[in-house]
């Protein structure tokens, strides 16, 4: 490898300025106009012609944007500014090639380094040159190895490398990364003995050293240079990075390359195809050991490089082979570390027997730790040490390219490190708290966690594209999952404090100042009982205590809140002494916390709440005796065993007792506080082993073949499938199966209705005639004959099943689209199913036809139905429901059921009383039974009774009737005749035999009535055990275990009950999981998980139906979110690792010209043909020029974006233009159901809302339907979305296309974004998206004289005939057109209106009309059919919608808004 360029000194050699004070997000570009490299870039290439053919001139290059960054040490901030105007895609890379000078190359690496950091999208840039990015990133390699460049650069380059071997998933970046850690970096180890010892661990190995050998020799001399430097670039690195932790001059910025390189070695040791030959090369190079004596390792302010060696010696020892993948066993991994210790003794035994005698024959108990090894070894000289290690195949000595020497302490180190006994991972999960105490919230690695940036490494794992085994994984999510829950329990408890404002007058005691709903004072909790620990244990079983609240000074609703606190509900006890509280004087360490005096938080769970009397206030008598009781309530609780054993402890050497300080209690918000049993769940999976399904279990872990896990690789694949209703007829299956041959079966000559049975017919494949040969010609056409697969299609007549209405079953009547017939196919197989589904593709039909294929193919299956959200959860349950599917066999788990728009309860209680409502009115129609056939008795007493009836009476009645008809001679009117129940059958709604009906018809008829009483004593037989069982739990337990067939429950709710459900014995077979792509992936996991290993057949389907290019989960903290990956779903990473996905290509939401905004995310998306001929689409929205379209807001009141508190963004012109585009529409008759306002920030919604209670709340207006951010509407849709994008300087967080995807799919009908054109228009990434929307005016345009619906039809959706049509004027003369020059011309407009519209109302209310000293009040909504004639909206009940629009999470934005909200149109007074 040819060396690179030099770059001459210069002020980038500086150490860059220490940071003051960190950050929670990371920086963004300034503004374009405020932006000093903006003169460059219009110059350069923001203005040229033809951005393909950029001339970079390197005078320009060195002077315009390399001095300015090395002035400013390469800042993150200059770095965006340079990003955002485009340098990368526009001028570096087009401008790229072999002459490139080292400044270019390294600003394409520091440009793409912020890209990454911003999460946008980078490779993609690259793939249309694959051998220019190969020429790149060699100079990138030969760059990361020149000692001469200064460090922040040298930074730079290797946080680039980080980010490729991330990347792998990507074609031409693995291309370039897999050689670094091939076999043939096996040539640095220090023995050719080591290395002849691996090799023959097993024999795939020598295999491949041979072939890279070959490789070698067989090359010229470009080639073997390019060899020789891939094999040598690791131990380059390795050896310089070593001399950097041992150099006596240890700068800032080393100190930073020295963290970034240990990430790099976690990185690559943390997955198989990387750590397969570079772990015996770090554990070679005594890495590890090395960095643990090193001087900077031990230096007290480099406590990250210490976490970060706990990390990266966690992956280096994991328990795991690294050549075959296989996870060891705690038995397998201890056989394996006492065969090293064996050898060690053999060695001491053969050569040091008179010194290392104890040593040699001790047993592996007394030898196995450090401080039990390490004395006899001492022993040993310097020279015999060095001896022993050689004789161990450890390293002796570095390479002279290395400065660092190999002494008796890095020897004994490395000894040591090799033959210890380490904790495996399940010891590490056993031992980690999973409740948080004040040393777990405020230690340092969670606390530098809030400061990130970016700019530095953090000692956390990262969930990466592959595992190393399915307990590392468990581990990696117990450990985020545990940092991210302490992150928001933290902050929580900081608001808290904050709204509190503890005060100390004198010292010892604390009053506080404030108030908070989630907070309140108490005495110091009582220890009620202290139960002793199990046998085995060291830790006291249960602890309980009792804390008293006064809710007397409580609003009503926060007093319910309070008293509504449920068992198992998580509190926090804190104790505060405000007299230790640290002044503020601007340090970072000083946390909230300590600024209020928090001295203990200790974590507790309520047994139950009751009154000053002990009564429980859920009950009844108690509630109704409210008014009556003391304000007091007791709550008694369970206090952390293991905590409160450790502090007893505490106080038996002196220290002080928490609990008498205690004085606080914090609850907090139900949805946010379910960590601990999530927790516990994923913990116990770390313990045990997990029950993966082995066809899953590869591809899970992103080995092997990413096709394996799906039903055409599976040897259980099913040869026949009853698909019954999915075809709506015949010509819908053939629509629906092209490329596939269609043959009708052999007792059909032709076409035939519903159902349809399809059956892989198998064709051998068709011999070719000619010569054979084991090569196929490159211009010959294979064989396609047997390629294509052959379907044999048969039918069946559905069984009659009774002569009543409701026994004819449900039908589906979507005529689904070839590719959903194709996920639908693959759904009903078994294996896995991966469906991406875009913006109104219908993937909720999808997975709901699944579901039914399966329950009626398979009835001994039970089906695991899993969702993000209870929302999401109950649109599916509700199509669910309206299939062929017996309602006794759906369960709904979990809160969330009573907002299911259904008849029926599907809870667990909700379905016990549904079966014994069903066995009560079942019991009548025995009863009824018996008295038409004159049998004597009381059959209808019970269950029980009824089957005995059913044996008796029914069952040979049927018997005998089945004889007479199966006669030869016996003909219908015999049949009829001969029919036993006739009297049951007579109130049915047509004649049971009708006459001329032939003998196969009465069979049929017969049969039918036989089939409707067979499921009476059938419903009866699955009630019978609820009369048996008395407890309500033992009810409901069995019906989870053996009734229920399919099983919902949210994601949350599977990761907090997975131990509960599994103990129970509850076994299923299929997993159908909705919004897959929003749900985190351990919660994604655990419902793969959660029956115990060896029970029933085990999971034979995974459907996972989502959408990758939507919103990711949501995660609170920066850091987890972006450095660790915590948002990384399942479904998007077995889709970056090339799992087959069916993706859904038609949508029938949107009009297609709004569909056309985010059709570019999904190539190959159309549109459905309804959406092209439907009224409602042909439609122009009523006073609406266009159906969509960009408003520029300018700033309102010379302001635009502002933030009255951190990350509480607000535009106070883009609220008050929403609502007066709502005021609009609902003037025009909109239903306020059909309009939602959306925003990007909490902040602006809170505003949004502010807005609307101040305009709307009269009957007039009323509030729209949904007013919340984008983030939280993903998966909901409306016919008019008014969308507000708030910022005004940056375009900020929408940068992610995801988010702008999610923001531009929500509108059927209508969409109207607000903004700042200028910002969002230039964004590289939103260009496709706002394309369409910046070729339309930036002033709303109004068509008066209409109201909603309207009749004037849409506009064309071709550009071309759009472009036409935009200046035409209306034919219609009571119709114009209004430009809005703005917010304040739009109020006018709105106000006038609003005007108008009141005055015929009060006409007609016989009120006074408004005038200008009477303001608008309405005192009453019209009456419900009224509506207001001569061209004017209709203002009935719907204009009372609303109430409470939007979510229920949100809270008041008093607090961060001072004034209230006004628009210019509006009169004083009014």
């Amino acid at each position: 490898m040819p060396n690179p360029k030099r770059l001459k000194g210069n002020a980038a050699s500086q150490p860059a300025p220490e940071k003051k004070g960190g950050s929670t997000h990371i920086e963004e570009p300034v503004p374009f106009d405020d932006n000093k490299f903006a003169k460059v870039a219009r110059e350069n290439w923001l203005q040229a012609k033809n951005k393909a053919t950029v001339a970079v001139k390197d005078e320009v290059l060195r002077t315009e944007l390399w001095d300015p960054l090395v002035k400013d040490a390469f800042s993150t901030k200059s770095l965006a500014a340079l990003e955002s105007l485009q340098a990368l895609e526009s001028y570096l890379w087009p401008g790229f090639s072999d002459e490139a000078s080292d400044w270019h190359v390294l600003l394409i690496v520091a440009l793409l380094n912020i890209k990454r950091r911003e999460r946008l999208e980078t490779w993609e840039i690259f793939e249309q040159r694959p051998l220019d990015f190969s020429a790149f990133f060699k100079r990138v390699l030969a760059l990361s190895l020149d000692r001469l460049l200064p460090m922040p650069i040298r930074i730079q380059v290797l946080y680039f490398i980080i980010y490729a071997f991330q990347s792998l998933d990507c074609t031409i970046v693995r291309k370039e990364c897999v050689p670094l850690v091939a076999i043939s970096i096996w040539h640095n180890l220090s023995t050719q003995s080591k290395r002849e010892a691996k090799l023959s661990q097993e024999p795939h190995l020598k295999k491949a050293w041979r072939a890279a050998h070959k490789r070698y020799d067989s090359g010229d001399d470009g080639t073997k240079a390019r060899l020789l430097f891939e094999r040598t670039w690791f131990t380059n690195l390795s050896l310089e990075f070593l001399d950097l932790v041992y150099a006596e001059r240890r700068p800032s910025s080393h100190v930073h390359y020295c963290e970034r390189f240990i990430e790099l070695l976690a990185d690559l040791q943390s997955q198989l195809p990387t750590r397969r030959y570079i772990n015996t090369l770090v554990q070679d190079l005594h890495i590890i050991p090395a960095l643990k004596l090193s001087p900077m390792f031990s230096d007290e302010d480099n406590s990250l490089l210490r976490e970060l060696h706990v990390l990266l010696s966690h992956y280096t020892h994991f328990t795991i082979d690294d050549q075959t993948g296989v996870q060891l066993s705690k038995t397998e991994a201890y056989d394996r570390h006492c065969a090293s210790l064996a050898r060690l003794q053999r060695a001491s035994l053969k050569h040091f027997k008179s010194k290392l005698t104890v040593l040699a024959l001790g047993n592996y108990g007394s030898i196995d730790r450090r401080h039990e090894l390490q004395p006899l070894l001492e022993t040993l000289t310097d020279v015999e040490l060095e001896k022993l290690a050689s004789v161990l195949n450890l390293r002796t000595s570095y390479p002279e390219l290395a400065s660092l020497h190999l002494g008796r302490p890095l020897i004994m180190e490395a000894v040591l490190s090799a033959f210890e006994r380490r904790r495996t991972f399940q010891d590490i999960a056993r031992d980690m708290s999973i409740v948080p105490t004040e040393q777990s919230l405020f230690e340092n690695s969670l606390l530098r966690a809030d400061e990130y940036d970016g700019s530095h490494p953090l000692a956390l794992p990262k969930l990466n594209l592959q595992y190393l085994s399915v307990g590392d994984f468990l581990w990696r999510a117990m450990f985020l999952y545990r940092c991210e829950s302490f992150y928001g329990i933290r902050s929580d408890i900081e608001k808290v404090l904050s709204r509190l404002r503890p005060e100390s007058k004198k010292p010892g005691e604390t009053t506080f100042g404030g108030s908070s709903k989630m907070a309140l004072p108490i005495s110091r909790p009582a220890i009620m009982e202290v139960v002793p620990a199990l046998v085995g244990d060291d830790k006291p079983s249960v602890v309980k205590a009792e804390i008293s609240v006064d809710l007397r000074r409580l609003s009503p609703s926060v007093r319910r809140e309070w008293e509504s606190l449920r068992p198992d509900d998580v509190i926090f006890l804190l104790a505060i002494d405000a007299s230790k509280a640290k002044q503020a004087n601007g340090s970072r360490g000083d946390s909230v916390a300590e600024k209020n005096g928090l001295l203990a938080v200790r974590t507790a769970e309520v047994v139950h709440v009751g009154d000053d009397q002990g009564k429980f206030t859920r009950d009844r008598p108690a509630r109704a005796e409210r008014h009556n009781r003391s304000p007091v309530r007791r709550i008694q609780i369970r206090l952390d065993p293991k905590t409160y054993k450790d502090d007893q402890e505490n106080v038996e050497h002196g220290k002080p007792d928490v609990y008498e300080k205690i004085n606080v209690v914090v609850r907090r918000a139900s949805r946010e506080n379910n960590f601990k049993r999530v927790l516990e769940s994923i913990r116990s999976l770390a313990l045990s082993d997990v029950p993966l399904a082995p066809w899953l279990h590869e591809v899970f872990l992103g080995y092997g073949d990413p096709a394996g896990a799906t039903y055409k690789q599976l040897r259980n694949r099913i040869k026949k499938v009853d698909f019954r209703d999915t075809f709506l007829d015949w010509q819908h299956l053939v629509e629906s199966l092209p490329g596939k041959i269609i043959e009708p079966s052999e007792d059909a000559s032709g076409s035939f209705p519903p159902p349809y049975v399809l059956a892989s017919a198998d064709k051998a494949v068709e011999s070719i005639p000619g010569k054979s040969s084991k090569k196929r010609r490159r211009d010959a056409e294979p064989a396609l004959i047997a390629e294509v697969e052959t379907l044999r299609v048969s039918t069946y007549k559905p069984p009659n099943n009774g002569p009543y209405p409701t026994d004819a079953p449900k039908l589906n009547t979507v005529r689904f689209t070839p590719a959903q017939i194709e996920a639908i196919t693959s759904g009903s197989q078994p294996g896995l199913t991966v469906i991406v589904g875009p913006p109104g593709t219908g993937k909720t039909d999808v997975a709901t036809q699944i579901i039914n294929n399966i329950y009626h193919n398979f009835p001994e299956q039970r089906t695991l139905l899993v969702a993000h959200s209870n929302q999401a959860l109950n649109q599916l349950f509700a199509k669910i429901i309206a299939l062929d599917i017996d309602e006794r066999h759906l369960l709904r788990l979990g809160h969330g059921e009573e907002d299911l728009d259904a008849e029926g309860s599907f809870s667990k209680y909700g379905r016990v009383e549904a079966f014994l409502e069903n066995r009560d009115r079942y019991l009548a129609e025995v009863t009824r039974l018996a008295a038409s056939i004159g049998a004597p008795g009381a059959h209808g007493n019970s269950a029980e009774t009824a089957g005995y009836f059913n044996s008796v009476y029914i069952e040979p009645a049927w018997a005998k009737f089945t004889a007479i008809s199966q006669a030869s001679d016996s003909a219908s009117e015999t049949m009829s005749a001969a029919f036993p129940f006739h009297a049951y059958f007579s109130d049915a709604p047509q004649p049971l035999f009708p006459s001329g009906i032939n003998r196969a018809e009465a069979l049929e008829i017969s049969a039918g009535c036989y089939r409707h009483i067979s499921k009476i004593f059938s419903e009866l037989a699955d009630a019978q055990p609820f009369e048996i069982l008395r407890r309500e739990r033992d009810k409901a337990n069995y019906l989870l275990t053996n009734e229920a067939r399919i099983i919902a429950m949210t994601s949350t709710h599977a990761a907090m009950r997975r131990g509960e459900i599994a103990s129970l014995g509850f076994n299923y077979d299929n997993v159908v999981m909705e919004e897959a792509a929003q749900i985190t992936e351990i919660e994604n996991f655990i419902p793969l998980a959660m029956q115990k290993p060896g029970k029933g057949k085990g999971l034979q389907r995974v459907v996972l139906c989502g959408d990758h290019l939507q919103n990711s989960p949501i995660v609170q903290s920066l850091a987890f979110r972006h450095y660790a990956n915590l948002e990384q779903s399942l479904f998007s990473r077995l889709v970056r690792l090339g799992v087959p996905a069916i993706t859904l290509d038609q949508q029938g939401r949107a009009r297609p010209s709004i569909a056309s905004l985010y059709q570019w995310r999904y190539p190959g998306l159309t549109n459905l043909p309804h959406v092209t001929t439907a009224p409602e689409y042909l439609t122009a929205n009523a006073g609406f020029k266009y159906e969509f379209q960009f408003i520029n807001v300018p700033d309102y009141k010379g302001q635009g974006e502002r933030e009255p508190t951190p990350h509480f963004l607000q535009n106070l012109g883009e609220a008050e233009y929403a609502v007066a585009i709502y005021q609009y529409m609902r003037l025009l008759g909109y239903p306020a159901k059909k309009i939602s306002l959306l925003t990007t920030y909490a902040g602006q919604r809170a505003l949004v809302r502010d807005v609307l209670n101040h305009r709307c709340q009269n009957p007039v207006f009323g509030m729209p339907k949904h007013v919340t951010t984008v983030d939280k509407y993903q998966g909901e849709q409306n016919d008019y979305i008014i969308l507000s994008l708030t910022r005004t300087t940056r375009v900020g967080y929408l940068r992610d296309i995801r988010r702008i995807t999610v923001a531009l799919s929500r509108a059927r009908l209508g969409l109207y974004v607000l903004g700042r054109r200028s910002i969002f228009a230039t964004c590289h990434e939103l260009q496709q998206a706002f394309a369409p929307l910046v070729a339309r005016p930036e002033k709303l345009v109004l068509v008066s004289g209409e109201n909603w619906p309207s009749s004037r039809p849409a506009m064309p959706t071709h550009a071309g005939q759009e472009s036409q049509h935009q200046d035409k004027p209306s034919d219609d003369p009571n119709m114009a057109e209004s430009v809005i020059e703005g917010v304040e011309h739009l109020g006018q407009y709105v106000y006038k209106l609003t005007t108008e519209r009141v005055k015929i109302i009060a006409e007609r209310q016989m009120l006074p009309a408004p005038t200008d000293e009477a303001p608008l009040v309405i005192s009453h909504a019209p009456a419900e059919d009224e509506a207001v004639e001569d061209g004017n909206a209709v203002v009935s009940a719907e204009a009372q919608d609303a109430g409470e629009g939007g979510d229920a999470d949100a809270g008041s934005s008093g607090e961060a808004e001072e004034e209230k909200p006004s628009l210019g149109f509006v009169k004083e007074g009014d």
